[in-house]
């Protein structure tokens, strides 16, 4: 294993301390969440790191210094992007979707759209409601505009009915979002699927409050350039995709 003398890490942390101080987000605001707020600066710290080590590593034994301050200096720039353009998708999601009903939440390089059933699809449909048309427009605009991303759309339903029945209702529905967000044009290579049914509530099915709450459409923004991802491991397992037979042709859905 190559050993890192401490100037050298010393000086590929001073190249991370700066890229972050040099790279904090200009759009924050008090609605964006604490961990999204300063993830530009916190992206460029950790690619200037990683940066730094590669460098070493695949540099010479004379070069390694200079290897390490390259390898800090391109890593902070990329990471530091990621998170500065996942900083204006942010941004333009929270004032696109004020007062829509849609809770947009940030987690490190990742976003993810909470869309309550009210405003979504009726009990027991698949079918996409005339209000959520709107929402889902300024969210394919915003897609369309940030392509460097890919989507899960995925359902979740309350803990009422059939095991098997919530699982087709929620992947239905996860299939109903995607084609809309195809249709204004986001490319399909992008957008994955999945039904969760009733598996991952988010409160309590023992009150019909509760239970609304668990009637959702996930929509997950995941940046595909390298950079830091949260540590998203107590939300479980990713999804699987759906089950054989669970795709719907683009007609299925009545407008």
């Amino acid at each position: 294993m190559i050993a890192i003398s401490r100037a050298l890490l010393a000086g590929a942390i001073t190249t991370a301390l700066l890229a972050g101080c040099a790279a904090p987000n200009p759009y924050a605001n008090q609605q964006q969440s604490q961990a999204g707020s300063n993830n530009t600066a916190k992206g460029a710290g950790i690619g200037a790191i990683a940066g730094a080590v590669l460098g070493a590593a695949v540099s010479g034994n004379h070069d390694r210094g200079r290897g390490a301050l390259i390898g800090a200096a391109a890593g902070a720039a990329v990471g530091g992007g990621v998170g500065y353009h996942m900083d204006r998708q942010e941004k333009q999601l929270r004032e696109r979707l004020a007062n829509s009903g849609v809770d947009v939440q940030r987690q490190g390089d990742t976003l993810r759209l909470v869309v309550p059933s009210a405003i979504s699809f009726d009990t027991n449909s698949a079918s996409l409601r005339p209000e959520f048309d709107g929402p889902l427009n300024q969210v394919a605009d915003s897609l369309n505009q940030f392509p460097d991303t890919h989507i899960q759309v995925i359902g979740h339903t309350d803990s009422t009915g059939g095991v098997a029945l919530n699982q087709q209702l929620s992947v239905n529905r996860a299939n109903a979002v995607a084609l809309y967000l195809g249709g204004r044009g986001v490319a399909g290579s992008r957008i994955e699927t999945a039904g969760m049914g009733a598996s991952q509530p988010i409160a309590s099915n023992d009150t019909p409050a509760g239970r609304a709450q668990n009637r959702r459409v996930e929509i997950k923004i995941v940046s595909n350039q390298p950079g830091p991802q949260p540590d998203d491991r107590s939300a479980g397992t990713p999804p699987p995709p759906p089950p054989p037979g669970a795709g719907v042709p683009p007609d299925y859905y009545p407008r």
